[in-house]
């Protein structure tokens, strides 16, 4: 195929049925008309929103409640056989807490089913740990080769639309593929696989902003994003949490079903124009690869990338496992079904204090005209946070750690969003530059569950992941320190 073809007559949109619907057509042949009002732009808004919804509930439902509820099943098969096959969790985790404070002295057959609860608790750790973390490596490597051929896709359904409906419907099939996953190593292949195609999706659904919304309705629609990831993933652990004793491993059937008709609608219902004669330059996969390193030359971007991946690093260290905490820290030891139910609400209880305090750290950071103090605060509030649970191992330490840790959160998001912008290179590559940035979060999180599952193994306790998630959150704070010519 040439490098270009010569432009060829656009497609017309759907006739609006509303006279007062104003699109402005698109200055280069083959790329999105602008929605300025009306009908075609409400529609488009509405889909965009679901769709949204729909894959912030995967990782909700997926990542909270379904996967490690997948792993413990596949591991209690592996650990617990014979006459160990129909053990009680719960009650053989109240006993071990029991003679760890020396109330009672087990026998010879408890203590054997004892060992083997220490085994299976390092075991299913690691698991989770590794299926967690290799899905995010690999979502990392895809996501900016789809940006860029997302950019050079001729088809008569826009640029963005195939990539969106491909990975919708392909994640959608693994989803359920995963359902019957029989053992480790094929959960986490398929795992690896859906993660990786739903993102394919996730960044021309954004990028659909851009194309199709005029520079002062951006922000409405980045909004509506945002209200579709924040719901998305509590409506997602919910909705899975409170139906997984009734549904089970099931719910995954309902998550891919509205994951594949959210992207099938966006796809038919917010349709775009044909991209057949965009015109596409000769691609130099060498300079773009090339060019996600330039940010990282400038000595105040790195320290600000390194904070990041270190505090993300921390806090999902603190969060990866916290279904089995609930399973194996706290005291009194919760049971599954208690466990997948509450799971859920650790991420709802801090949610309100977060949106107050991010909207109130945003303006503050902009009228006193400083961004590192703030990162250091919310840094090293969070730290703090963490040593809660360790102090009062119980469902309630694990809520005011949430809140603090929130309150935590609320302070850093906003402003250290400003500060990378803040410490750009150069603002003509903001998109590129802001996306390795991106990346930085994605690292730290793909790291947070392999340190948690080591811990857990090596030292047989989850103690060891609070200290760990302390350290790390605190060293985000030191990191932020070293930056020259930014207050």
């Amino acid at each position: 195929m040439s490098d270009t073809l010569a432009p060829e007559p656009q497609q017309t949109m759907p006739s609006p049925k509303s006279k007062r619907d104003i699109v402005l057509d698109p200055a280069e042949p083959g790329t999105s008309p602008i929605l300025i009002k009306g009908r075609l732009s409400r529609r488009y808004l509405t889909w965009y929103t679901i769709l949204t919804i729909a894959i912030s509930a995967v990782w909700g439902a997926v990542l909270g409640i379904l996967l490690p509820n997948h792993v413990q099943i596949l591991e209690f098969g592996q650990w617990f056989t014979g006459a160990n096959a129909g053990i009680d969790l719960q009650k053989l985790t109240l006993l071990q807490q029991a003679v760890d404070a020396g109330t009672t002295t087990a026998t010879a057959a408890q203590a054997h089913q004892l060992e083997l609860l220490k085994e299976f608790n390092s075991a299913r750790a690691q698991a989770l740990a590794v299926i967690t973390s290799i899905g995010v490596v690999l979502t990392m490597l895809i996501q900016p080769v789809v940006g860029v051929l997302a950019d050079r896709t001729r088809s008569r359904w826009g640029r963005r639309a195939p990539w969106i409906l491909f990975g919708s419907l392909v994640g959608s099939l693994l989803l359920v593929l995963m359902r019957f996953s029989p053992t480790l190593v094929v959960l986490a292949i398929v795992y690896m696989f859906a993660q990786a195609f739903i993102n394919a999706a996730v960044g021309p659904l954004a990028t659909t902003v851009a194309d199709r919304m005029p520079q002062n309705r951006r922000g409405t629609a980045s909004a509506l994003g945002g209200f579709g990831n924040f719901f998305g993933g509590l409506l997602g652990g919910l909705a899975a949490g409170s139906l997984f004793a009734t549904l089970g491993l099931d719910i995954y059937f309902i998550i891919a079903a509205f994951v594949a008709f959210s992207g099938v609608m966006f796809v038919l219902f917010a349709r775009d124009r044909s991209s057949k004669n965009l015109l596409v330059p000769k691609m130099d996969w060498k300079g773009f690869f090339v060019g996600f390193t330039i940010a990282l030359r400038s000595r105040n971007f790195r320290w600000v990338w390194v904070a990041r991946i270190l505090l993300s690093f921390g806090y999902t260290v603190s969060t990866a496992l916290s279904l089995y905490m609930l399973q194996s820290y706290i005291r009194p030891a919760l049971s599954q079904t208690q466990a997948t139910q509450l799971a859920p609400l650790l991420t709802l209880v801090g949610v309100p204090v977060t949106i107050i305090v991010l909207f109130i750290a945003g303006r503050l950071s902009d009228r006193i005209g400083k961004r590192r103090i703030f990162v250091i605060i919310a840094s090293v509030l969070m730290g703090f946070s963490m040593l809660i649970p360790i102090i009062s191992p119980t469902v309630l330490g694990l809520f005011v750690q949430a809140i603090v840790g929130g309150i935590a959160f609320g302070i850093y998001l906003p402003v250290d969003q400003a500060l990378f912008i803040d410490v750009l290179p150069d603002e003509k590559a903001a998109g590129r530059d802001l996306g390795v940035a991106g990346l930085g979060s994605n690292l730290g999180q793909a790291l947070g569950p392999i340190l948690a599952g080591t811990v857990v193994a090596v030292t047989g306790g989850y103690v060891g992941v609070w200290i760990a998630a302390f350290a790390l959150v605190l060293l985000a704070a030191v990191a932020i320190s070293p930056l020259k010519g930014i207050k």
